[in-house]
């Protein structure tokens, strides 16, 4: 079964306590539940995208090692977990219903995500002392 859904990792150490003082409270309970899964079909079955989402899932199409050395890539997923999934106001039918109003570039938990990992690359690169993983 593992080789059809993937495998999951957990986060480095070091890129879970940095998200825990990026999200702070009460997100940071949350981040080590959050299980990532490498090399997902799941994943590749949404067309091109590098990784999908759900309650406390990440979901990629590539390797985990790929994944935690992109701070943009890591901030912007986490934020759909622990922001939007979490707290309920993401689910699959509004997602969808999203795209279909506004393309999938413009839906807002995408503006929302982008937006939170731009804001915040710096810090998490200046946690992670110039590594990322």
């Amino acid at each position: 079964m593992r080789a059809i859904f993937g495998k999951a990792v957990e986060a480095p150490e070091s890129i879970r306590a940095s998200l825990k003082e990026i999200f702070g409270e009460p997100a940071a309970l949350v981040i080590d539940r959050v299980r990532v899964v490498e090399r997902s079909l799941f994943a590749r079955l949404h067309g091109g995208a590098t990784a999908t989402t759900r309650r406390r899932r990440i979901f990629l199409r590539g390797s985990a090692a790929e994944f935690f050395s992109d701070p943009v890539l890591v901030l912007h997923e986490y934020c759909h977990v622990l922001l939007q999934w979490e707290s309920g106001a993401l689910t699959t039918r509004r997602y969808f219903t999203e795209c279909l109003r506004r393309g999938y570039w413009n839906n807002r938990y995408e503006v929302e995500a982008r937006a939170f990992a731009r804001r915040h690359a710096p810090q998490l690169r200046a946690l992670l002392g110039g590594r990322a993983g």
